[in-house]
């Protein structure tokens, strides 16, 4: 006897949660000049299908690109195909490598210097940066204008 109790109140349960979904499906419909689904191009969401119709009554909604900054997600960072794995004013870059921030976030390189690992120096000058990063002159080179010549 109980048992069949228990089948009826799990029977009614799911009856009403579809007539949930119907409903919420029908709503949406009835909306078809609201701002909410004129936004749906600016939201990804995913849509669940009960009895043939599409319903977003149990869809998850995920922010737009223009929404993710590196500040509120900073795991997009390290996403592939990223320009950096660090997070600076908003921007994805690589503290290693980026003039506008070399070695930390806001520190510039002077007009004629480029970040090389880190550090801000003149490509036309040094001798383990000439004309390029990590560009050594040999032992007795110089570097002159981004040119290892003999001295």
């Amino acid at each position: 006897m109980k048992s069949i109790r228990l089948w009826i109140v799990l029977a009614v349960a799911m009856v009403l949660i579809v007539a949930a979904i119907a409903v919420a499906t029908e709503d949406d419909d009835d909306d078809s000049g609201s701002d909410a689904t004129n936004d749906s191009s600016h939201e990804a969401s995913l849509s669940v299908s009960v009895g043939g119709r599409t319903s977003r009554f149990l869809a998850a909604k995920t922010p737009s690109s223009s929404q993710m900054t590196c500040d509120k997600f900073p795991r997009i960072c390290r996403a592939k195909g990223s320009p950096g794995s660090d997070c600076c004013k908003k921007k994805c870059v690589d503290v290693m490598t980026d003039r506008s921030n070399c070695w930390m976030c806001g520190y510039k390189c002077k007009y004629p210097e480029v970040c090389c690992k880190g550090s801000c120096v003149n490509t036309s000058f040094d001798r383990n940066n000439c004309g390029g990063c990590n560009n050594k002159c040999k032992k007795g080179e110089t570097c002159a204008y981004g040119l290892c010549n003999y001295a």
